[in-house]
């Protein structure tokens, strides 16, 4: 048993966040499922740097240069194609594990964030685009989002929550999720068939509370090192509490005897963004059941050399409420920054979306050029 199915043994799924065409055709993505990956997902900073840099899609973009399309229709033709590659690549651990797992996520252009009725119509459309039963469409949770959420989970359509940085917005996600199964239960329809995982973001988390600690002992002269790299990980923590406690009940049974699948806490953002933190901050406190963990590539290589593979999310939950109430007594609110943090990340995406738009017009340019 590697590290990565030691993981399975504990309850945790492990996605690649990452996705290129190179890794499909060479049979990297195979290699990586037979050793225990059961997940892919994908985002418009992933394509930006995959499409840009990859000459895997230079055949691709040689065809669709060629018709009428416009950039943003060849992006999406390329993006499909990745997804629906992935999503055959995995078809078999959807089916072993009974459509827990083997999911691919492909995301919803990150410019209609704020627009539930957009969201919703991209949603579905790319859900039918892609024609994979195993295809998750990520949605970010913000205000906008969360009746999106709700909608599209009514119609059937498998939903991977993104850009989740906050307990407060968390919880409005389980019941979006919560209310789209029981709209669809009332309806008579099935909903033994649809899954959810709700991304809840943690390295960044660190990064904007680690400033802002940095900012108290700057002006005040406190020394409130104690705290820093502490307010991710007692964030998942509490937000994982809040799961339990939400998929149990009478209310959760009456979903669960119809078939229904808990909405899986999805850790993201897991590689270490401080260099003076161990490489594995984001992984080997947050492992236990009903979890998804998606690292890139170095993050999953690391764990894979030297990872420890132990339940720990149930643990330490009185301490990270400590760090909660430390953090709130420094004059830092975990809801200004989840509010700060959702802004920056539909912000990011944004931009990588932009710049992957860029990057295909600029190679675009040159295969029109070589000709």
């Amino acid at each position: 048993m590697n590290r990565i199915q030691a993981l399975q043994e504990e309850g945790q799924s492990i996605w690649l966040d990452y996705i290129e065409r190179g890794m499909v055709q060479s049979g990297e993505l195979q290699r990586l499922v037979d050793e225990g990956v059961t997940g892919v997902t994908s985002n418009p900073t992933i394509f930006q740097q995959a499409i840009s840099k990859s000459e895997a899609y230079r055949a691709s973009l040689q065809q669709l240069v060629t018709g009428n399309l416009d950039t943003k229709a060849i992006f999406e033709q390329l993006a499909i194609a990745d997804i629906q590659a992935a999503a055959d690549v995995l078809q078999p651990v959807y089916q072993q594990t009974e459509k827990h797992d083997g999911y691919v996520s492909i995301e919803v252009a990150p410019d209609l964030a704020y627009d539930t009725t957009a969201t919703i119509a991209e949603a579905r459309r790319l859900f039918a685009s892609v024609a994979r039963p195993n295809v998750m469409v990520k949605v970010p949770a913000t205000q906008a989002g969360i009746e999106a959420i709700r909608q599209l989970i009514s119609d059937g359509i498998n939903v991977n929550v993104t850009l989740i940085f906050g307990l407060e917005r968390y919880a409005e996600v389980k019941e979006a999720y919560l209310q789209g199964l029981e709209a669809r239960m009332q309806a008579k329809q099935a909903i033994d068939h649809i899954a959810s995982v709700a991304s809840f973001f943690v390295s960044r988390v660190d990064s904007n509370v680690d400033a802002r600690l940095e900012k108290i002992t700057a002006n005040n002269g406190t020394q409130p090192q104690t705290l820093m790299g502490k307010a991710a990980v007692a964030n998942a923590k509490l937000a994982y509490a809040q799961f339990q406690t939400k998929f149990s009940g009478e209310r959760w049974q009456a979903l669960a005897d119809r078939g229904a699948q808990v909405q899986r806490p999805l850790w993201a953002s897991t590689s270490t963004k401080n260099p003076q933190y161990p490489d594995l901050l984001y992984v080997e406190p947050l492992i236990g059941p009903h979890t998804v963990n998606t690292m890139p590539p170095k993050t999953l290589d690391a764990f894979q050399d030297h990872g420890k593979a132990t339940r720990t999310i149930d643990q330490g939950v009185k301490e990270a409420q400590q760090v909660f109430a430390q953090l709130k007594a420094l004059g830092i609110s975990m809801e200004e920054v989840a509010t700060e943090l959702e802004s920056e990340g539909v912000q990011k995406f944004a931009d990588s979306y932009r710049e992957l738009l860029n990057a295909i017009e600029q190679r675009r340019s040159e295969l029109v050029a070589a000709k």
